[in-house]
């Protein structure tokens, strides 16, 4: 588990401190802060891209191998961005950099799954979030830190005695599993990696581009083509890439709709939130990272008890509690005064923290745990998916808000994302009557 929380702690760490770094890389790098933003949706679009490819290449060559070809890749991207003196050779190794992080993100809960027995997988999958929840709260002062005694090329290049360490940590440490057998589909990775492709740069040109809604347009229609040549070669082939089989399982299905809309509710608050503090609180940038703390330390204390919980009383129940807190509490940030203190604000982004926190490790848990063993590389690879669709869909939604409301946009999100936990409370509520194919499972595990 250490090997695998280092490398997960890289990965999510290099997308928090590539976005407090990008005022000063623009600066020093003589470029304007619209082009700046490549640095960190380089490094995204090249995750969505190659997330479930990589994930099913796992299942036919091995987690443990493609987790290690990540960390080394990584590792590698990061030296090359610590040594990169123009935009685009920054962007050229952010994209390395992201190759490298998809490795490590798409095998993530699958060698978590391999590690754990079956009886005690909701302890791992809490630890897991906890883990992700560090980093995700330390993300912005470690960036600071690290700016305000050294250059930006320190914040990648302290990536490298840390991936040297953790390859040979892990070459050590981590679980074998069985190999599928089955070939590589290239077709379908290609097909898969335009899809997301234009899916996020569409939503891109949505959120960013004044004039461009035609041409958005176009990019998310030539999307959906793709995406339906993709599922229609996929349906006939016995392992996907696209784990349509997967989807067939309610509880699985289930359990990614309301992963893609709580994570596209907590992304709304994330980017609004910093805005409403500086600009109507009248907060500066250091009480606006302490203000925004709350939420990630609720959930990394919350994560790991409800992951223990989640062992013993359904996800559904868990899960429904935690995203009827989740949207009280978004609720409850709309009502805020123009005086509010550290408390009023501190106690509700809590509020909004512990009901988040109680939702995804025992969503975590039942989407790794409804998908056979041998399909492991695949749930991983859909959950981080259903994470980072989220995530692009409440940034475009935020994005669109200040366009069109740029006068009361924090609410307008705060409320959109509240439906949205609303939405993925009653999904979640959904599965206590599903089920999973036990037998199917079973005989799977058994051999």
């Amino acid at each position: 588990m250490l090997a695998i929380a280092l490398g997960i702690t890289m990965s999510v760490l290099d997308s928090a401190v590539a976005n407090v770094a990008l005022p000063t890389i623009a600066r020093e790098l003589h470029t304007t802060p619209a082009s700046s933003v490549w640095v960190v949706n380089a490094y995204q679009l090249a995750i969505v891209v190659t997330l479930l490819p990589f994930a099913s290449l796992g299942e036919r060559i091995g987690y443990r191998r493609v987790y290690q070809a990540g960390l080394a890749v990584f590792t590698l991207g990061s030296l090359a961005c610590a040594l990169s003196h123009s935009l685009p050779a920054l962007v050229a190794a952010r994209v390395v950099q992201g190759l490298g992080a998809t490795g490590i993100m798409s095998v993530n809960g699958a060698l978590v799954r391999f590690t754990y027995p079956q009886s005690m997988l909701g302890r791992g999958v809490g630890l897991n979030a906890l883990v992700v929840s560090i980093a995700a709260a330390a993300g912005p002062t470690i960036a600071s830190g690290i700016l305000a005694i050294g250059p930006w090329e320190w914040l990648f290049a302290v990536n490298v005695p840390i991936g040297i360490a953790n390859f040979m940590l892990a070459a050590r440490a981590l679980p074998y599993s069985t190999l599928s057998g089955h070939r590589f589909d290239w077709t379908s990775a290609v097909l898969n990696a335009l899809m997301f492709g234009l899916v996020f740069i569409g939503a891109d040109t949505v959120g960013h581009s004044a004039g461009g809604g035609l041409l958005a347009a176009a990019e998310i229609a030539c999307a959906i083509a793709i995406g339906t040549v993709l599922i229609r070669r996929e349906t006939k082939r016995s392992m996907p890439l696209i784990p349509v089989d997967l989807l067939r399982i309610p509880i699985f299905a289930l359990s990614v709709a309301t992963s893609v809309c709580s994570f596209a509710a907590y992304m709304l608050a994330f980017l609004v939130m910093p805005f409403y503090f500086e600009t109507a609180l009248h907060r500066d940038q250091v009480q606006t990272g302490l203000l925004m703390t709350p939420w990630p330390v609720a959930v990394g204390l919350v994560a790991p008890l409800a992951g223990r919980l989640s062992d013993r009383i359904p996800a559904a129940i868990l899960g429904t509690a935690g995203l009827a807190v989740l949207a009280t509490g978004l609720t409850l940030l709309t009502t805020l005064p123009l005086d509010a203190n550290a408390w009023d604000i501190s106690w509700r982004m809590a509020l909004c923290g512990l009901g988040f926190g109680f939702f995804q490790s025992p969503n975590n848990r039942t989407l790794l745990s409804s998908a056979p063993r041998s399909r492991a590389g695949a749930a991983g690879g859909m959950l981080a998916t259903a994470r980072l669709t989220g995530q692009t869909s409440g940034a475009t939604l935020a994005a669109l808000a200040f366009r069109i409301a740029p006068h009361s946009a924090e609410n307008v999100d705060l409320l959109i994302g509240a439906g949205l936990a609303a939405v993925a409370a009653v999904a979640s509520l959904a599965r206590l009557p599903a089920r999973a194919p036990t037998a199917k499972i079973r005989r799977d595990e058994t051999g």
